[in-house]
C-alpha cells in the first residue's frame, strides 16, 4: 500500500495549525470533546515510547528518536501491527501502566478533552509479565491521578488483541468481567480482521454482555460492510470502531442512521494504516451525509502524529466542516459515550456555549 507522502496530505499539526484562521484555530482548541478510540500503548508520546525502549533495549524498538519516528512509517496494516505489538511488549509493570495513562490523560486535557474511553489491551500486559492485581492496580491509580491532576474523567475498555488470544477473546473477556477495575464501562475487539472474523468471537462478547459491559468491536476498517453487520448481529455492537468500509452497503447505512449506531472513525489513522488510501478518498463525508452518527478519535496518535485537535483541523480544512458542523461532531461523541448522564449534559452545556460563543 502507498505511504502517506508529503504530497499528498501528511501535514503536520503545527503546519495545519498555521494555515487557519486564528479564529477558527481558538475554537477548536476551545471546543469541549470527548475521546471514543484511543488504544493506551498506541497513545504513547515519541518521548515516552523512547524511554521504555531505551530501558528494554533487546525489545526491537529503536533507542534513537530519528530512528524511532522511521519506526512509525507504516507500510501497510499489517506492518501497523507488527510495530504495535513491539511497543506493547516494552510495558511491563504498573508504574510502565500508569505513565502511559498519566501522559494521555495530559495530552487529552490540552485538546480540551473531558472524557476518555480509552482501549487497554490487558491480555497483552500481562503476557509481558504484569500481574492482574498489579494491572488493577496501576490503571486505578493512574485513572484517579487523571481526574485530580488533568480534569479529565477516564473510563477503560478491554479489548481482544484480535487472534492474539489464541481462544477466541475468552481470555480478554474473563479478565474484563472478574477484575473489572474501577472505570470499566466496555469490550471490544481489535487486531487484524482478515484472519479473525468478527463472529469467531460471539461467546466473549455474550459473556462480557452478561456482565454488563457495552460492546465496542472494531468492524469494517479493512474488511467490507459484511463484518460490521457480523458485529451488530453476533456480537451485539453498540458502536463499532472505524467502521469506514459502511458507505459501500445503502441498507447499512440507513441501518446505523435509523438505530443510531455511532461510527468511531479516525481520518488520519486510516490513512497512516493504509485502511484508506488518501484523506481525499476518506468516506467521513459520506457518512455524515448518510445522517450516521460519528465521533471523531485518534486511534493510536502517538504513533501516527497526531492528536484530536488535529482531527478537528483536518476535518474543516479537508472536508469543509465548519464551527457548526465540528460543533455536532462534538456532541455526538458525547451522546455516543458512556459517560454518566450527569457528565453528558454538562459537556454537552459547555460545547453548546462555546459553539454560541459565550
Amino acid at each position: 500500500m502507498d505511504r502517506w507522502e508529503p504530497d499528498d496530505r501528511r501535514l503536520t499539526r503545527a503546519h495545519r495549525v498555521c494555515r487557519l484562521p486564528a479564529a477558527m484555530r481558538s475554537f477548536i482548541a476551545e471546543l469541549p470533546k470527548v475521546e471514543l478510540h484511543v488504544h493506551l500503548v498506541g497513545s504513547a508520546s515519541p518521548a515516552t515510547v523512547l524511554a521504555l525502549a531505551r530501558r528494554h533495549p533487546d525489545g526491537g524498538v529503536p533507542t534513537d528518536e530519528a530512528e524511532l519516528l522511521e519506526f512509525y512509517e507504516f507500510t501497510g496494516f499489517d506492518h501497523f501491527i507488527d510495530v504495535y505489538a513491539k511497543v506493547s511488549d516494552l510495558v511491563t509493570t504498573g508504574d510502565d501502566v500508569a505513565a502511559l495513562v498519566l501522559g494521555l490523560a495530559e495530552d487529552l486535557a490540552r485538546n480540551a478533552v473531558r472524557y476518555a474511553e480509552v482501549t487497554v489491551t490487558a491480555t497483552s500486559h500481562l503476557r509481558a509479565g504484569i500481574a492482574p492485581d498489579e494491572l488493577d492496580e496501576a490503571l486505578e491509580r493512574s485513572r484517579a491521578r487523571a481526574r485530580v491532576e488533568h480534569g479529565v474523567e477516564l473510563a477503560w475498555v478491554f479489548d481482544v488483541p484480535g487472534v492474539w488470544d489464541r481462544d477466541a477473546g475468552m481470555t480478554s473477556a474473563i479478565y474484563a468481567t472478574r477484575h473489572r477495575p474501577a472505570g470499566t464501562v466496555g469490550f471490544g475487539l481489535g487486531g487484524l480482521e482478515s484472519d479473525a472474523p468478527r463472529a469467531a468471537f460471539r461467546r466473549a462478547f455474550a459473556l462480557a454482555r452478561e456482565a454488563g459491559l457495552h460492546c465496542v468491536p472494531h468492524a469494517g476498517e479493512t474488511t467490507g460492510p459484511e463484518e460490521i453487520w457480523a458485529a451488530l448481529t453476533e456480537l451485539g455492537a453498540e458502536r463499532v470502531g472505524h467502521g469506514t468500509s459502511a458507505v459501500r452497503d445503502p441498507a447499512l447505512l440507513r441501518h446505523l442512521a435509523e438505530r443510531g449506531i455511532a461510527l468511531e472513525v479516525c481520518p488520519t489513522s486510516n490513512v497512516r494504516t493504509g485502511a484508506v488510501r488518501s484523506l481525499a478518498e476518506h468516506p467521513l463525508p459520506r457518512l455524515l451525509e448518510a445522517g450516521v452518527p460519528v465521533t471523531l478519535a485518534t486511534d493510536d496518535p502517538g504513533m501516527f502524529h497526531t492528536d484530536l485537535n488535529g482531527e478537528y483541523l483536518l476535518c474543516h480544512e479537508q472536508f469543509g466542516l465548519g464551527r457548526a458542523e465540528l460543533a455536532d461532531l462534538a456532541r455526538a461523541g458525547v451522546r455516543a459515550s458512556f459517560a454518566p448522564d450527569e457528565l453528558k449534559a454538562k459537556i454537552l452545556a459547555e460545547i453548546d456555549a462555546v459553539a454560541e460563543g459565550t
